[in-house]
């Protein structure tokens, strides 16, 4: 393995850090996304319809 000399740990722990933030934001965004879905599901079964959708017109 690479030598990272004295300051070992703050590389390291910098890395899962990252790992961390990255894989929360990931989930936030997934999470996000399934909510957006599940209120649009639950519009169109209301029968509201978007304007850009051309059969109500």
């Amino acid at each position: 393995m690479i030598d990272l000399g004295p300051h070992a740990l703050f590389i390291v722990a910098a890395y899962v850090g990252v790992a961390i933030v990255l894989a929360a934001l990931i989930g936030w965004v997934a999470w996000g996304s399934a909510n957006v879905k599940r209120r649009l599901a639950a519009l169109e079964a209301q029968g509201v319809r978007r304007r850009s959708d051309g059969a109500a017109r």
